[in-house]
């Protein structure tokens, strides 16, 4: 976008309570494998319901004047699953297990034969949200290094051929994503975090791999983990200026809930910033105009105002959707209140 300080969402809006079942969402970790029993809905009019509750979002993110809009992932069960889940290779009938980053077990896809990419995944939700909205719109996936940590490996020799042939699934997906019409191409990587060691020794190429031939705004999302989830985050990046060096145009960093020192992006000097400015975690208040206008103040000491987008810090299903349009809300005015300081 041309406009200064522009508004985004990372991905994710609440989903409605009558669409999917809030509680055993929350109670739960994020599913790496499919969790149909979390819809409330009859499969046979679910992809109408999904609908629906898609339009629901886009019209929130509207009427709270976000500039580059998503579909709110009402589709996903998280926001990784549903791509991860639709590849060939995995054996879902038979889950394998990995350590979630909070350091728990959970199910996940189990890898039993070279992964493909059959179908398009997400290219009827880029239609159906460009159809709905004539604002940028952007789609998210989940990138290769963090699929490859949220599988059983029973097939490749290691992590790193595993890592790459997700990844060029993800580039295949990539390109018709943006075929259809999506403006900005997201992928999310919060395992980089996670993985530090193993990201220094190939996570950069299969960013690269997945993002290759990809023409305008591409994103690259790190973070800590839902704040629902996450309650104590580092005030740092275990793997920040590496990423100066990839393929992605644009670096999404969380900065309100772990109270970052936002001069850590000072290593991103070729890089747009994404800054996440909305604290997350649960029960944390809605933020005022001024509040966000401070946050995005103080990262105009360390990068330029043509090089910010401002945004929440990660994915916002877990929150109620009033606190989330509120928080939306907050964003916009806070962004408007430093674009008029500027003289943007």
């Amino acid at each position: 976008m041309s406009r200064l300080l522009p508004t985004t969402v990372v991905g994710s809006y609440p989903q409605p309570d009558w669409l999917i079942d809030r509680d055993r969402l929350g109670d739960r970790l994020p599913p790496r494998v499919r969790a149909r029993e979390l819809w409330r809905v009859d499969e046979r009019f679910l992809e109408q319901a999904q609908d629906d509750a898609t339009l629901l979002a886009i019209r929130d993110m509207e009427l709270a004047g976000v500039d580059v809009i998503s579909d709110g992932e009402i589709r996903r069960e998280s926001y990784s699953n549903r791509f991860a889940t639709a590849l060939e290779g995995v054996d879902l009938d038979h889950p394998g297990v990995a350590l979630d980053r909070t350091g728990n077990e959970n199910p996940v896809p189990r890898v039993v034969g070279p992964i493909r990419r059959t179908r398009p995944v997400e290219v009827r939700d880029v239609e159906f949200l460009r159809a709905s909205t004539d604002r940028p719109i952007k789609i998210t996936l989940p990138g290769p290094f963090t699929m490859t940590h949220q599988a059983q490996n029973d097939h490749y020799p290691d992590e790193e051929s595993l890592t790459l042939a997700y990844a060029a699934a993800v580039n295949e997906e990539a390109h018709d994503l943006k075929a259809a019409g999506a403006d900005v191409i997201q992928i999310d990587e919060p395992y980089l975090q996670a993985r530090p060691d193993q990201a220094r020794r190939y996570a950069l190429e299969a960013i690269d791999r997945a993002l290759d031939g990809i023409e305008g705004e591409t994103v690259l999302h790190i973070c800590f983990g839902y704040g629902h989830v996450v309650k104590n985050k580092p005030n740092g990046y275990s793997f920040l200026q590496e990423l100066n060096s990839c393929a992605a145009r644009q670096i999404s960093i969380e900065a309100a809930q772990p109270r970052l020192d936002v001069s850590i992006i000072s290593a991103l000097p070729d890089k747009t910033i994404v800054l996440g400015v909305l604290d997350l975690s649960d029960g944390a208040p809605v933020e005022s105009p001024p509040e966000v206008a401070a946050r995005i103040r103080a990262a105009l000491d360390h990068v330029s105002a043509e090089r910010l987008v401002v945004a929440p810090d990660c994915g916002m299903k877990y929150l109620p959707r009033d606190v989330a349009f509120a928080k939306l809300r907050a964003m916009v005015g806070g962004a408007a209140l430093v674009r008029a300081e500027l003289g943007g």
